[in-house]
């Protein structure tokens, strides 16, 4: 099985990206897909937040965009309503260079830091504490100059409800499974165990949630293949949660329940502050400080 350091591996040995016109194009696909994906979700999720719960609402995501000062920007998509107490879908594109001291942990970039990012991040926080929280993300970076130059995707998606649910982590998983399998039968055993060592408060010793997929450094020498199992995640994300939002909506729920959700999106928080690499991307890259802190949710307790 591939592990980690293999894919580093091949990052490392990956060939000079010299024709240029052609690496403009990838990123320009890329950050297209990314915008046109936050459009379906977001158009999903309205359509959810308005039809259930028999309420006669027209709630909607409410868009911001932000510049970068060394380069770029994006776009901040919060919606805040009855059944998604908060979700935010948010997309970016933004270039330069990195600092000296965070250059040397992202290959490619370790000798004068250039840098170009674009990607797109979701994160649900729910009403209801029998649907789980939910995280996702997709993208594409691109480091370096001359026969230094990488590119390479990363993402997953993963959930983390509130009370163990068999049903709903089997049939995220399974979804996952399926659409990883259509690549390569290595992907999703990999990207599991590698989203589970991930996901978890040293801590507090414990996992945030029930895991998923996360990978890092994925190239192929197949960049098309690559980008539509980027594109695939996206879909199947947007559909596996779909159907469990839908499910559990009507659910009735305590006064209990609801403070053991509080509680435990405290563990949620811990985990974005502490380790989440986006976040420390995010901040380190100059990017907007309300959108690295979308993931936090709206209301949280500590007991």
């Amino acid at each position: 099985m591939t592990t980690k350091l293999d894919m580093l591996t091949k990052l490392k040995k990956q060939k000079c990206l010299d024709n240029s016109d052609l690496l403009e194009d990838k990123k320009k696909m890329a950050s297209i897909w990314f915008a046109s994906l936050r459009d379906e979700i977001c158009k999903c999720f309205e359509e959810i937040e308005n039809s259930q719960l028999n309420k006669n609402t027209n709630i909607k995501f409410v868009q911001k965009k932000w510049e970068r000062d060394g380069g770029g920007g994006g776009v901040i998509s919060i919606m805040k309503g009855n059944v998604f107490e908060k979700v935010g879908v948010n997309i970016s594109t933004v270039y330069g260079k990195f600092s000296k001291e965070f250059r040397e942990q992202i290959p490619g970039a370790e000798e004068n830091g250039t840098f170009w990012a674009s990607g797109i991040s979701v994160v649900s926080h729910m009403s209801n504490p029998y649907i789980p929280a939910a995280h996702m993300n997709t993208r594409l970076l691109v480091t370096g100059e001359g026969d230094k130059k990488k590119i390479w995707f990363g993402g997953g998606g993963d959930l983390t409800p509130t009370f163990e649910d068999l049903e709903v982590t089997k049939l995220f998983h399974q979804d996952l499974k399926v659409n990883c399998d259509r690549y390569d039968n290595s992907y999703y055993p990999k990207f599991k165990n590698w989203c589970d060592e991930y996901f978890f408060l040293p801590h507090r010793n414990e996992a945030r949630g029930v895991g998923g997929i996360f990978f890092d450094y994925l190239y192929n020498d197949d960049w098309e293949k690559d980008f539509s199992f980027i594109k695939d995640i996206g879909k199947t994300f947007l559909s596996s949660y779909s159907k469990i939002v839908k499910n559990k909506v009507e659910k009735k729920f305590s006064k209990k329940d609801r403070q053991d959700q509080l509680i435990k999106r405290g563990r949620y928080v811990e985990f974005n502050l502490l380790y989440d690499r986006g976040t420390i991307f995010g901040l380190k890259t100059g990017g907007n400080t309300e959108a690295v802190l979308m993931s936090l949710p709206p209301k949280v307790s500590w007991i």
